[in-house]
């Protein structure tokens, strides 16, 4: 099967709430402590804030989806012309289809509709092993994209049929092309999720960011098995995102996805430590009505916290239960810097 009708295919499976997982993000098991008495106003609070040297409106990114074939081209436009209106990033598809056939180009070539935003490429990790750094710097170069982002996506490779799944020697290449780019680099997982571990390994390159992208949304297990898939049982194999977070935080700066719905999420991710919050399955349909919707939620929360800005809602206290609190305990995490954090 060619690439092309492969990325259709992702596509067409991962829009079903079928292919999402049935594991939570870990989300549902934090609070925020409600302020009865703000001293705000809503309308001054201020979302705005700075990711690859351009002021965007909020902390949110239109996370990678798409790119390749007609289809791909379609919604690649739609969604740089909602990242442009609402002026918040915006990651594409993989390139690999760009760089086998340049007949895919078009597909990835939306500068012109979203020039004020920051627009991301992306090359899975292990086609590195593929390409030289030249062509991969041109690929950049042709899309005028401000950084490239590097997915991670071990369980996807091993339970697709056509799966290349040899990640030998990938660390190295990771690291080779982050000191190459004159553009930033963010490693990415794909809904696995990035644990601490990896998160200081990653931290000891040149990259820039780390997207944790967790458990809890799009299972590529999943979408996978609906392909005719390898292994049966991987369904919900992952890492949560929330716990994610937390951890690679700690050790570099954070984009937070995986299941990430709505602006409350986002909200508890930058208040868990993220820098910024991503999401891609909400936005394959009406995505500036989306992202106006993730816009008004995050500024309410802020207001219902006392937090007048995003480095306010860093510092806002939470609570946090059950079996996310349980994990943290286990891995030496201190629950008590959460809640007793005052907002300054």
């Amino acid at each position: 099967m060619t690439i092309s009708k492969r990325k259709d295919q992702h596509i067409k499976i991962a829009k079903n709430k079928n292919s999402q997982y049935n594991s939570t993000t870990g989300f549902e098991e934090i609070e925020f402590i409600h302020c009865a008495l703000p001293e705000l106003d809503l309308e001054k609070i201020e979302l705005q804030t700075n990711f690859l040297g351009k002021k965007i409106s909020m902390p949110m990114m239109i996370g990678s989806m798409t790119g390749g074939t007609a289809l791909a081209k379609k919604i690649n436009q739609a969604l740089a012309k909602a990242a442009e209106e609402e002026l918040v990033p915006l990651a594409l598809g993989s390139y690999r289809p760009l760089l086998e056939n340049e007949n895919a180009a078009s597909s990835f070539m939306v500068r012109k509709l979203c020039p004020s935003v920051p627009l991301i490429a992306n090359i899975g990790a292990v086609q590195l092993k593929e390409y030289n750094i030249e062509k991969i710097e041109q690929a950049i170069k042709k899309t005028e994209a401000d950084a490239l982002a590097i997915h991670l996506n071990p369980l996807q490779e091993s339970i697709q049929p056509e799966g290349q799944t040899n990640f030998e020697g990938v660390y190295q290449k990771i690291a080779e092309l982050a000191d190459a780019l004159d553009v930033p680099v963010i490693v990415k997982e794909t809904g696995a999720g990035i644990n601490s571990e990896v998160a200081k390994k990653l931290a000891n390159t040149a990259i820039k960011y780390v997207d944790v992208s967790g458990k809890g949304g799009t299972s590529w297990s999943k979408v996978e098995y609906k392909r005719g898939g390898k292994i049966t049982g991987f369904e919900e194999w992952g890492y949560s995102t929330a716990l994610a977070i937390v951890e690679c935080s700690k050790f570099i700066k954070t984009i937070a996805s995986g299941g990430i719905r709505n602006g409350i999420d986002a909200a508890k991710a930058i208040a868990l430590g993220a820098d910024m919050a991503s999401a891609s399955w909400p936005f394959l349909e009406k995505p500036a009505q989306k992202l106006k919707f993730f816009k008004e939620q995050l500024k309410r929360v802020m207001f219902l916290v006392g937090a007048k800005n995003i480095d306010q809602l860093k510092q806002a206290p939470l609570l946090i239960y059950g079996k996310l609190a349980h994990a943290m305990r286990l891995k030496n995490i201190a629950l008590a810097y959460y809640a007793p954090r005052t907002i300054k």
